[in-house]
């Protein structure tokens, strides 16, 4: 990926960030590519070297299908839960751990519908905040709305299986 001062990226842990600049600097007697981030949901600025974004999993905001099949995540039917709350905070956060959107997305469905038919732990209510931050973010750059839509969209789409055609639709990537 081609990256550029302005630019907005997904950073995999942080969230969106922009490309607040492209420098080189001198590692070990070899000059490398670097890329500073800043983190749009906190003061956090991140140094990455170019050549590792990739890995680390930095990518560029959803286009219009991904936005779809991330929304059919949430829309999806709910997998086997384990009754144990202890067990499903193990599970979830292995999940979460994978860092990969949809996987996240298909976590926040199921304990948003956990929420709604049994309640959440307290520990349980914490990982929803916390892993719904990431995709709601994504939602409204992908869709150029508010978070507080984002976050309606997402709620009906889980709760209500709400179509597409309801929602705003994405900007052209």
């Amino acid at each position: 990926m081609e990256f550029s001062q302005g630019q907005t990226v997904i950073h995999p842990h942080h969230g969106p960030a922009t490309v607040a600049k492209v420098f080189s600097r001198n590692f070990k007697g070899q000059e490398r590519q670097y890329l500073q981030l800043q983190v749009h949901s906190s003061d956090l600025s991140i140094n990455l070297p170019v050549d590792q974004a990739d890995e680390v999993g930095v990518r560029a905001v959803f286009a219009q299908d991904e936005t779809r099949d991330l929304l059919d995540v949430l829309r999806a039917p709910t997998g086997v839960q384990e009754q144990n709350w202890s067990r499903r905070m193990k599970a979830n956060s292995e999940r979460l751990k994978l860092g990969d959107l949809p996987t996240t997305a298909g976590v926040i469905r199921d304990l948003i519908r956990r929420q709604e038919e049994h309640g959440l732990s307290p520990n349980e209510r914490e990982m929803l905040k916390a892993s719904s931050r990431l995709v709601l973010a994504e939602l409204a750059l992908s869709l150029s709305i508010t978070e507080d839509e984002a976050d309606a969209l997402l709620r009906a789409t889980v709760l209500e299986g709400s179509e597409l055609a309801e929602a705003p639709q994405p900007a052209e990537a």
